[in-house]
């Protein structure tokens, strides 16, 4: 009863008491981390809470989401705000380009009119006007091209001044089909007025 206890059943206690959970950390011990402050943890819980259980939900958020996202990129293109515009438009590059197209006039954006006017006087088959639309529809066109060749010219070299270690690639073609467009139907919508230096 009072005897020694062997090396075996010493063994044996100590390998109990390692198995046995460490004890909780001291309350006065610093964590390692500072406190969050109340207003992000309760984020984080409601973001936790909002979670979707299941994929019909997922879904619908993310189309909740891009809903929203899609309805800031339309404010911006009204605006031009340039923190939620398009890719396509970001930048100090395409919006010089905007702003170079905007400020000037182009044959190009009265295309859509005259192609309108040109069609009506083709219906019409009196003697000579088929010949004479084809004429006008063949000047429209050269114009067309001739200020567009002149106008890309004169945006190249501009960027090249303005932007000399930027990225150029795409912002003739990018302004060349604002051209198209008629002033106020642009998207973003003009910043400059007509005659302005942008």
């Amino acid at each position: 009863m009072f005897r020694s206890r062997s090396k075996d059943e010493q063994a044996a206690t100590t390998k109990v008491t390692a198995d046995q959970p460490q004890q909780t950390r001291d309350p006065q011990a610093p964590k390692g981390r500072p406190t969050p402050k109340r207003s992000e943890a309760q984020t984080q819980r409601r973001s936790l809470a909002k979670t979707p259980a299941n994929r019909k939900d997922a879904s619908k958020r993310a189309r909740e989401a891009r809903r929203a996202d899609l309805a800031k990129q339309r404010e911006a293109l009204a605006g031009g705000d340039e923190r939620y515009l398009p890719a396509r438009d970001k930048g100090p590059v395409r919006r010089f380009a905007r702003d170079f197209v905007d400020s000037r006039f182009s044959v190009a954006e009265y295309f859509l009119p005259l192609a309108v006017v040109i069609l009506i006087l083709s219906m019409i088959q009196a003697g000579a006007m088929q010949s004479y639309v084809l004429l006008l529809w063949m000047v429209v066109i050269v114009l067309i091209v001739i200020n567009s060749i002149f106008f890309g010219f004169q945006l190249k070299r501009q960027l090249r001044q303005r932007f000399p270690d930027e990225n150029l690639r795409g912002a003739v073609a990018y302004a060349l089909m604002r051209t198209l467009q008629m002033r106020r139907l642009r998207l973003p919508k003009p910043q400059v007025k007509r005659g302005e230096r942008p």
